[in-house]
């Protein structure tokens, strides 16, 4: 007897994403596709689940990185007299890791506003946190775009 699940693909394209060039994509297609597939020997829904977890495997950091990159610039804008070399590096650093994951897996991109949007106040108390601040000191909603985010020269200031 064959096992057959039919599961609709998460990909709203027809092509094939390639793996060379968007990782994350590559994964949730070949997941999609593998729960389609008729096949008597193979685990289909747990090879598509596990195929499915390393796309999810780059989100997550995604997700942990602009965290970080987020407090960082919070941070920076709201303690300029505390500025060092080591909150400009880690800028620095979460963008460059941020670029290189972006390359691998261009699809997360849109992923990046969304993360900004409904993610923002793990950063927020973050940096309240680590700084001593109050939190009504930073803002509610993230102040930047995506784009000023990731740009290797933004800075934020007071004003």
């Amino acid at each position: 007897m064959q096992n057959q699940v039919d599961v609709p693909t998460t990909m709203p394209s027809l092509a094939t994403p390639s793996y060379d060039e968007d990782f994350y994509a590559w994964t949730q297609h070949q997941a999609a596709k593998l729960r389609t597939v008729v096949c008597d020997e193979l685990d289909l829904l747990n090879l598509a689940e596990e195929i499915e977890s390393l796309g999810k495997r780059d989100w997550k950091e995604l997700r942990s990185r602009l965290n970080v990159l987020v407090m960082h610039l919070l941070k920076y804008q709201h303690q300029p007299d505390h500025r060092s070399g080591s909150w400009s590096s880690t800028i620095r650093t979460q963008r460059d890791e941020i670029s290189t994951l972006l390359e691998q897996s261009p699809s997360l991109r849109r992923q990046v506003p969304i993360l900004l949007t409904e993610r923002y106040k793990t950063p927020r108390y973050n940096a309240a946190d680590e700084t001593g601040l109050p939190i009504g000191t930073f803002p509610e909603v993230c102040p930047w775009t995506a784009e000023q985010v990731l740009d290797e020269d933004f800075w934020p200031d007071m004003g």
